[in-house]
């Protein structure tokens, strides 16, 4: 019976996985958690606490991605890393570096590219921008160091052609320790200009 259990809950974890992937993929859904809260209602386990670890989810989405839009998203993902090669150019003077769904290759049609930037004080942004004459919204976003560690840094969004470019900008020394990715808890993967070029040679 135990075995039977224990099956029967790896079977439900998958499923919601699976059912999260595709809402990640379809909806323009960022947030895994929200995705998988989403998932296990409507495969009727609202209350579940047997919900699948965010590394399951991104696996599950690129796997979603490879069967069933397979002939749109590498294009996608293309036009989101040469946006992404162009802004990192344009913002050169703070040492940019790419992060999320578009470095990692999980990106789609939803997606944004998301940078850090860094400055000694947040207003140097700011200023470019509005020397740039580039319409920008302002907001937070909060990142996590370490379990106890975290702090909440401003988040600026334009949008460059038909792409929306997210700058969060942090200090000076914080090209020193990467925050926490929110998907494995490891010190999130941040790529250099170059790298992102290479990767772009590489496709």
């Amino acid at each position: 019976m135990a075995a039977y259990s224990s099956n029967k809950d790896k079977q439900m974890r998958q499923r919601i996985a699976m059912e999260a992937a595709r809402i990640l993929a379809d909806s323009g859904l960022s947030d895994f958690h929200a995705a998988k809260r989403k998932a296990a209602v409507r495969l009727g386990a609202p209350d579940t606490r047997n919900l699948p670890r965010n590394t399951e989810i991104e696996q599950a989405l690129v796997e979603y991605q490879r069967l069933f839009q397979g002939e749109t998203q590498p294009s996608r993902l293309r036009q989101l890393r040469e946006s992404a090669r162009e802004a990192m150019r344009f913002f050169a003077d703070f040492q940019p570096r790419l992060v999320g769904p578009v470095l990692s290759g999980s990106a789609n049609g939803h997606s944004e590219v998301q940078l850090h930037l860094f400055a000694g004080a947040a207003e140097d942004v700011v200023f470019f921008l509005m020397d740039q004459n580039i319409p920008f919204k302002e907001s937070e976003k909060r990142l996590r160091y370490s379990r106890d560690d975290s702090a909440t840094f401003p988040v600026y969004r334009f949008v460059a052609g038909e792409v929306a470019i997210e700058l969060t900008v942090l200090p000076l020394d914080g090209l020193r320790q990467a925050p926490r990715s929110p998907v494995d808890g490891r010190p999130m993967q941040r790529a250099t200009l170059s790298v992102v070029e290479g990767l772009l040679a590489e496709s």
